[in-house]
């Protein structure tokens, strides 16, 4: 009996997720699946996000090479409805412009923006792994005249997103590691089902010689290497499975965290694995605060917790104080920033530390070069 169409295309994101891919490479991949699954306009719009902010870093559309200003000032300066951030706080994780609009997104001015595309309806998916990190967003439209979004549909589309989101994380890391953009980023090697290294990414012999039981010129792999590699390969022995992605947390000669991932790679000849190596350190935005406003440790936190849509009692509640001393650090964090609110806050990060990296990505894209996560270096 032939699989149900959502079993089949849950079966290929999983897989399609699990390889050791570029950011554009997989949301290509993922885009011919859910054409198959789920009918819609044009062409899926995929985000990646910082999860630390859970500010925007990249998009990708195709044929849309430079997303709208207008689109990105209306994100984080309008009051309107489906936003990254009101989806990212949501329960569900998944909404549509219909919905938000209780059946009139005439409302929205988003939609208007939407209509001048040919988008009549917008649904919209976060990405987050199944420990709740948020790395990104999925959007599906569907032309004027056309049958809404189903709750099957809805329903298929957020199945999905932990895969997706684990997918984009690591597509992250392959993109880090093959583009190196300073010393903390990640390595990448590749071994055959022996165990020989095949390649490796420049700076990878760094990460090996501060894993314990390993050197610099590779003659030694440490245990944690050939660990994740042979959990990855045992899933590789069987085609009609996702492969599945092994992860190892270890502590370095140097007293650090680093976090591996083993994914097994499709090839016709021999079965072969992709270790990532990467320093598992604070996201780049808490010493970015720190540094460019002259934030304290406590002001650097409410300030995260603001980016992510947190209420005043709800960083309360996170940081166990009162809203009264909330409220304090958000005015002194005002100060420091040279904002008048919440709303002018994010925007301000967004368009300092973001919208540059965004930018960038988009000039990467077009001359096919990897998607960086994470606010701007400056």
């Amino acid at each position: 009996m032939p699989k149900p169409t959502s079993q089949r295309a849950a079966e290929k994101i999983a897989k399609v997720a699990a390889r050791p891919n570029d950011l554009v490479t997989l949301w290509r991949e993922v885009t011919d699946v859910l054409a198959e699954a789920i009918p819609h306009y044009w062409e899926p719009c995929f985000y990646s996000v910082d999860p630390a902010s859970l500010l925007i870093t990249s998009h990708f559309q195709e044929n849309l090479a430079e997303f709208p200003p207008e689109c990105l000032t209306a994100e984080y300066y309008d009051d309107d409805v489906n936003q990254l951030a009101d989806l990212a706080r949501s329960a569900s994780g998944i909404t549509t412009l219909h919905d938000a609009t209780r059946g009139d997104p005439r409302r929205s001015p988003r939609w208007h923006r939407n209509m001048k595309l040919g988008g009549d309806q917008e649904m919209i998916v976060a990405l987050r792994t199944r420990s709740g990190e948020m790395w990104g967003a999925a959007a599906l439209y569907r032309e004027p005249g056309r049958p809404l979004f189903t709750s099957d549909e809805k329903e298929l589309l957020r199945s999905l997103a932990p895969h997706l989101a684990e997918g984009t994380r690591r597509a992250l890391l392959v993109g880090a590691a093959t583009d190196p953009e300073g010393l903390e980023s990640p390595g990448l090697i590749i071994l055959n089902d022996r165990g020989d290294v095949e390649s490796a990414t420049p700076g990878t012999d760094r990460w090996l010689s501060e894993l314990p039981g390993g050197d610099a010129d590779g003659a030694a792999l440490p245990p944690a290497v050939l660990s994740v590699a042979t959990r990855a390969l045992r899933t590789a022995k069987s085609r009609d499975r996702p492969g599945e992605v092994a992860l190892a947390r270890v502590l370095s000669r140097g007293g650090t965290w680093v976090v591996l991932h083993g994914a097994s790679l499709d090839s016709a000849r021999e079965h072969r694995v992709a270790v990532i190596i990467e320093p598992a350190h604070p996201a780049r935005i808490y010493p970015l605060l720190m540094s460019a406003y002259g934030l304290t440790e406590r002001e650097r936190d409410v300030t995260r917790l603001t980016l992510q849509g947190f209420s005043t009692a709800q960083i309360a509640d996170e940081l166990v104080v009162s809203t009264h001393t909330v409220q304090q650090h958000l005015k002194s964090i005002f100060e420091k920033t040279g904002v008048r609110s919440r709303r002018d806050l994010v925007g301000k990060v967004f368009f300092t530390h973001y919208e540059p990296r965004f930018r960038d990505n988009e000039e990467r894209v077009a001359t096919q070069r990897p998607i960086r996560g994470g606010p701007a270096h400056r």
